[in-house]
């Protein structure tokens, strides 16, 4: 077993890396990992920074929550130190307000990857930016204290650091619309039963539960696993005919894999 290698250290976020496992940890417990520009950036750095051999990466939060969203201070008019204010970026042209948004995406996109599955394992509050992490991920694995809300609405903006494709594909458009434009929590059953989380475990048992389904993960071949996940994440957009398409074409290259035949 090789030993948690320590790839990244900044700004609130911590990568470690063990055998085919990374850890991404957000690592600012007193804040309950509060997200700010320079976070999202540490998180854009962390998924460059994989190594190639890794196959699960587990997101955490230190502390009793996961994460309670956007840090406050970015609503101040001054903003957080050495970044243009929320003013200043409204102020801006449309292609840079719209590159800076983008900016802040890319922390979010990489878990989606097919070459890696991405768990968070999400207890206490989940909330705006910090749902919507959790919702970049592929799985979720929950505490039973856990409570998820959207509140961009609420505050006058929009959910856009990617959560609302996924919402949308996991709960139905009728709910994803309910629980953003109310701004609600949904707890733990709600969660579980919609299909927005793949566990519930007591909150002792999160690491456990997360360290299970991780191995269970590792146990089928890395290629089938790659080929599996591109197969699943594009069915949502292929015609059932397009699909048997597909389909047919990823076995055609197992099946020359496994025969030694493959380029």
């Amino acid at each position: 077993m090789a030993s948690h290698d320590l790839v990244l250290d900044k700004d609130g976020v911590q990568l470690t890396v063990e055998d085919a496992v990374a850890t991404v940890t957000l690592a600012n417990p007193a804040k309950r990992n509060a997200q700010s520009p320079a976070l999202w950036r540490a998180l854009t750095e962390a998924g460059r920074a994989l190594p190639g051999t890794v196959r699960v990466v587990v997101l955490r939060g230190e502390g009793k929550s996961f994460s309670a969203g956007l840090d406050r201070q970015a609503f101040a008019p001054e903003g957080f130190d050495g970044e243009p204010s929320f003013l200043d970026l409204a102020r801006g042209s449309d292609a840079d307000l719209d590159a800076e948004i983008a900016r802040y995406q890319e922390a979010f996109t990489w878990w989606r990857r097919p070459d890696i599955i991405s768990i968070a394992a999400v207890q206490g509050h989940a909330i705006g930016a910090g749902f919507q992490l959790a919702l970049a991920c592929d799985l979720r694995v929950a505490a039973e204290d856990v409570q998820f809300a959207m509140r961009e609405t609420s505050l006058g903006l929009v959910p856009d650091l990617t959560g609302t494709h996924p919402l949308v594909g996991l709960v139905g458009y009728a709910r994803a619309l309910e629980i953003c434009a109310t701004g609600r929590f949904v707890h733990a059953a709600e969660a579980e039963r919609t299909g927005l989380a793949n566990l519930v475990v007591p909150n002792d048992e999160l690491d456990g539960a997360v360290r299970d389904l991780t191995a269970a993960l590792l146990a089928a071949p890395r290629d089938a696993t790659v080929e599996t996940k591109a197969l699943l994440q594009g069915a949502s957009g292929r015609s059932y005919e397009d699909q048997r398409t597909a389909e047919r074409a990823a076995q055609a290259r197992r099946l020359r894999d496994l025969a030694g035949l493959s380029d």
